[in-house]
């Protein structure tokens, strides 16, 4: 586990190190990730209206039971039916208490769709922040982009003598096929 740990954090940091290096793609790949939020609150905002439509029909129903068994109670009492009206209030009490525990889930789920729906609202902002960002980014490398290829010119290459000064793959470049020079001249003096 050790072993795969340590490739895990190496992983890891050299992405936030290119990431870093990069900004356009730590910026897009924020996007992206916003992107997939916004998705899976939209999914889990339809999926609480939904259950919250259900529990409202449940709640309908339930008072028209109430209303039926109040009835039934009345007209009982009326006719000295106690027998009849003392379990018809029984039940009428159990269906009040039903219809007050789904009040509850209704009002629970009303307060969680509003918590989605602002948490919605965040993410579609700093998704619409992210993107101006991005932008930014983008004109600006290409502003630089459009700078050099004006300063370099067509004949020359794309990396001035600067650049390939601090270029670090250039550099290891240099130093291997100086050392490659350095070894094939000691093979033909060493003949």
């Amino acid at each position: 586990m050790g072993l795969f740990d340590d490739l895990g954090r190496f992983l890891e940091t050299r992405l936030d190190e290119f990431l870093k290096n990069n900004p356009q793609l730590e910026l897009q790949a924020l996007e992206e990730k916003l992107y997939e939020q916004e998705q899976e609150t939209r999914r889990l905002l339809a999926d609480l209206r939904l259950r919250e439509k259900t529990v409202e029909s449940e709640i309908l129903t339930t008072a028209q039971d109430i209303q039926r068994w109040h009835v039934r109670i009345e007209k009982a009492r009326s006719a000295g039916r106690l027998d009849l009206s003392e379990p018809a209030e029984a039940h009428e009490a159990s269906l009040l208490r039903e219809g007050n525990q789904k009040w509850g889930q209704m009002q629970l789920l009303k307060e969680r769709i509003q918590q989605t729906e602002e948490l919605q609202r965040k993410i579609q902002i700093r998704r619409q922040e992210v993107q101006a960002e991005l932008k930014q980014v983008k004109a600006a490398q290409a502003a630089q982009a459009e700078k050099r290829w004006a300063v370099d010119g067509w004949n020359q290459s794309s990396f001035s003598s600067a650049d390939k000064a601090t270029d670090p793959l250039e550099q290891k470049f240099q130093q291997w096929e100086t050392q490659e020079e350095l070894n094939e001249m000691k093979r033909k003096m060493g003949r």
